[in-house]
């Protein structure tokens, strides 16, 4: 078997028009190309190459009003509608605490932007594409009715870049765990134990040259214990219905985009479960479940749990929160939520 021919940009169009209701995505993956790669190749047409900067857009976003902000990675779609507000930058990190849209942002891993428009009958839909250097789609900001279209011409206008090429060539970026050989249990327990926020985790595991996974599936079920895989949809519906506040966390490489508030309308389509309401879209693919867990973390307040779904390589899909204020324990409601979810059918031996 000879391996495939990547495709030219003029050859991405045509298989493009010649499909016209295909998923962005799955045309990238048919191709075998980065989904920045079937955006670069309309450039010229209904696309405009601008500065990849998170801090260059973050310092202009705000001018546009109402948008829709989009993350995903490859099994969950978070969307938001509202305003960019609230909003800190620093080189490492970013941060926007808007009432609607709340994003935790790593400029260093945005590298490439794209201005795109895109007609849908008689509209023209505009966006900013934001990727990184493999080509991922990092972040999205699509216009709405009421967003101001003047603004939006002038961000372009300011960030085009004179490369206006069709060509795009992708870099490889290592997203490797860093998983120890063995874990050690004992000093894992002891961290763990002394954790008083729930941002510390992640410097624990750090710090003990742990992988997240490994670390929940040793830890012991005083703190995370396995649940059956359809469990986040069972805490969706259960969230509905008692009309608790949750927080829902999408993550990829560079951004982490959350939720906070209640939910409604909760839709199976296929493998897809969607929470569909007025200002947060989620869509998530259930079959790329290939774990899910509850996870309890020790803070000053109190403990905290989450729900939290991994994909069949160990990368976190998904993760959700009870909503609480900063100083108050957790919700019992939320607690009573992930402690009556079905745990994971145990393998007889």
């Amino acid at each position: 078997m000879t391996e495939q021919k990547r495709p030219a940009p003029a050859e991405i169009r045509a298989f493009r028009a010649e499909n016209p209701k295909m998923r962005e995505r799955d045309i990238a993956a048919r191709l075998k190309i980065s989904e920045a790669a079937l955006v670069a190749a309309e450039t010229g047409i209904s696309v405009t190459r601008i500065d990849g900067s998170a801090l260059k857009l973050l310092e202009r976003v705000a001018s546009l009003g109402e948008v829709m902000a989009l993350s995903r990675n490859e099994s969950a779609v978070h969307e938001k509608i509202g305003v960019f507000e609230n909003i800190k930058m620093g080189m490492q990190s970013a941060i926007v605490l808007g009432e609607n849209i709340d994003l935790r942002i790593f400029p260093s891993r945005w590298e490439h932007g794209f201005a795109v428009s895109r007609k849908d009958g008689d509209q023209e839909r505009l966006s900013l594409q934001y990727f990184d250097k493999a080509g991922n789609a990092v972040h999205k900001v699509h216009l709405r009715p009421n967003s101001n279209v003047e603004a939006y011409h002038a961000i372009v206008a300011e960030l085009k870049l004179e490369d206006q090429s069709q060509e795009f060539v992708e870099a490889e970026i290592s997203n490797a765990a860093d998983e120890a050989a063995d874990v050690d249990r004992d000093a894992l327990r002891d961290n763990w134990s002394k954790l008083t926020d729930t941002h510390e985790f992640f410097g624990m595991l750090k710090r003990l040259k742990i992988g997240r996974q490994a670390a929940i599936r040793s830890v012991g079920d005083d703190y995370a214990w396995k649940l059956d895989n359809g469990a986040t949809a069972e805490m969706m519906h259960a969230s509905v219905k008692s009309g608790l506040p949750i927080m829902c966390f999408v993550t990829n490489n560079g951004i982490v985009q959350i939720h906070s508030g209640p939910i409604f309308n909760v839709q199976a389509m296929g493998p897809w479960v969607n929470i569909m309401d007025p200002t947060f879209h989620l869509h998530l693919r259930q079959d790329h479940i290939a774990e899910t867990w509850a996870v309890r973390k020790p803070t000053k307040d109190g403990h905290v749990t989450s729900l939290e779904a991994y994909n069949a390589d160990g990368e976190m899909i998904i993760q959700f929160f009870g909503k609480r204020k900063e100083g108050s324990d957790e919700r019992v409601e939320w607690r009573e939520i992930i402690e009556n979810l079905p745990r994971a059918a145990s393998v007889a031996a």
